[in-house]
Order: C-alpha cells, then structure tokens, then sequence
C-alpha cells in the first residue's frame, strides 16, 4: 500500500476513534452538567491528547530529534487544535442557539469540518518532516 494511501487510511481510522473519544466525553459530560460549550471543552481536551498520540505516534510516524523539537510540535498541535476547538465551540453555538438544530446534529455536523481542518494542519503544518 502507498504511503500516502496508508496515511489517510490510518488518519481516518484514528480519526473515527478520536471523534468516538470526544462523543463519549462529551455527551458523558453533557449528562452531568448540561452545558454544552463545558462538555464540548472537556471532550477537545481529552481529544486532543489521544489525537496528538495516535497521529504522532501511528499515522504520521514522526520521531522528533530533541526535546525542543518536541515541544515545539506539541505547541503546533495545541494551537492549532484550539483553532479548532474555536471552531467547534462557534458551530455549535451557530447550529444550536441560532439555527435551533439539535446537539446531536450540530455535533456530527461540526466535526465533519473540524476532522478535516485537522488533517490539513496535521500535514502541512505540525507533523511534517524534519528538515521540510
């Protein structure tokens, strides 16, 4: 199988995983607090470290160098997954408060846009070679 061909592939498939992982936390959180921004909050923050793993470690098989370098691609990570989290958060309140739509919907709807937002940043600005 082509590299690239392997890369969506295993990005999808963690995709679908980390997606499951923020469904699971936010609706987990949405039942304790019925808050929607705070549930959606707490499923990025749990997302993003499994995502930074997964794709770090299985999709983009990237090895850092130095600490430094790791640290750097970590805050590349975080920034831009806030970016998407902005994003996120202000499609469901659009969706929801605005467009009346129900969470369930918004939900699916949003992270459709934020998964592929991700994989772009992923690729061209967070995991890619050293060196590039």
């Amino acid at each position: 199988m082509k590299k690239m061909n392997k890369e969506v592939i295993l990005y999808l498939f963690f995709g679908v995983l980390t997606t499951a992982v923020n469904f699971l936390v936010y609706f987990l959180v949405l039942k304790l607090s019925d808050n929607y921004v705070f549930s959606t909050t707490m499923a990025f923050i749990v997302a993003v470290i499994f995502a930074y793993v997964t794709n770090k470690k299985y999709v983009f098989e990237n090895v850092t160098s130095s600490f430094k370098k790791l640290l750097d691609e970590f805050f590349r990570f975080v920034t831009s997954r806030i970016f998407t989290y902005i994003i996120d958060v202000l499609g469901m309140i659009l969706l929801i408060e605005y467009l009346s739509h129900g969470e369930v919907v918004s939900k699916i709807a949003v992270n459709i846009v934020v998964v592929g937002i991700n994989y772009i940043l992923s690729k061209i600005y967070i995991f890619k070679k050293e060196g590039i």
